[in-house]
C-alpha cells in the first residue's frame, strides 16, 4: 500500500507533504518522496528507507520552496526499492505519485517505447507519467488525464502535476483510496483523512 499526498495553498508545501506522509507511516513502505514547485521549476527530492533518511536528505539538499506539490511513500511492487524507482517519477513535463498496479504496463511501455520514450526505472508508474506527457501534446492536462485512464488496467490512485501549470494540483482514481481536502484558500489529496485532518475536516 502506498501513501500519497499533495497539497496547494499558502503554507511550505514540504513541510505539509512530510507531515503527511508521516501520518500515512502506517501503510507501510519503503521509500519516499517530494515534488515542488519552486519558482514554477519542478524540484523532486526522494530516497530509499524510512522518511528520516528523506528528512535528512532534506536537509543536505535544501528542501524546495514553494505552495504547490506531491509527495509518496512506496510499498515497492514493480522494481525494487531504491531512489530511481521511489515516487514521484517524471519525464520533464509531467510528474505523478501512484498507488495501485497498472496490469497492462508492459505493452503501454512497449508502445511507448516505439514512439522514443526512455525509461530510467522499473515501475509501472513510470510508464503512466510518459503515457500522459503522449496525451499532452494540446497541453491540455484534463483531456491528456482523460485519455490516459482509458488505456489504464488495473486499479491506481494519481496525484499528477504537470510542468506549464505550477498552481494546480490534479488527481484521479479507480479502485484505490484518494481522498480531497477542501480548506480555507487551500486544497489538499490525501490516501486517507488523517495526512491533512490537521488542517481541515472538510
Amino acid at each position: 500500500m502506498c501513501g500519497i499526498v499533495g497539497y496547494i495553498g499558502q503554507r511550505d508545501c514540504a513541510d505539509v507533504l512530510m507531515d503527511g506522509l508521516e501520518k500515512l507511516e502506517y501503510r507501510g513502505y519503503d521509500s519516499a518522496g517530494i515534488a515542488v514547485f519552486e519558482n514554477d521549476v519542478i524540484k523532486t527530492v526522494k530516497s530509499s528507507g524510512k522518511l528520516e533518511v528523506m528528512q535528512k536528505k532534506l536537509i543536505e539538499q535544501g528542501k524546495p520552496v514553494g505552495h504547490c506539490g506531491i509527495g509518496h511513500t512506496r510499498w515497492a511492487t514493480h522494481g525494487e526499492p531504491n531512489d530511481i524507482n521511489s515516487h514521484p517519477h517524471s519525464n520533464g513535463r509531467v510528474t505523478l505519485v501512484h498507488n495501485g498496479i497498472i496490469e497492462n504496463y508492459i505493452q503501454l511501455k512497449e508502445f511507448l517505447t516505439e514512439k522514443g520514450y526512455k525509461f530510467t526505472s522499473q515501475t509501472d508508474s513510470e510508464v503512466v507519467a510518459c503515457l500522459i506527457d503522449y496525451y499532452y501534446s494540446e497541453r491540455n492536462p484534463l483531456r491528456a488525464i482523460t485519455e490516459t485512464v482509458k488505456e489504464l488496467e488495473g486499479n491506481y490512485a494519481l496525484g499528477i502535476i504537470f510542468k506549464d501549470f505550477p498552481d494546480r494540483v490534479y488527481a484521479t482514481r479507480k479502485g484505490c483510496p484518494l481522498i480531497a481536502g477542501l480548506g480555507e484558500g487551500e486544497n489538499f489529496i490525501a490516501s486517507d483523512i488523517p495526512a491533512f485532518l490537521k488542517y481541515t475536516k472538510k
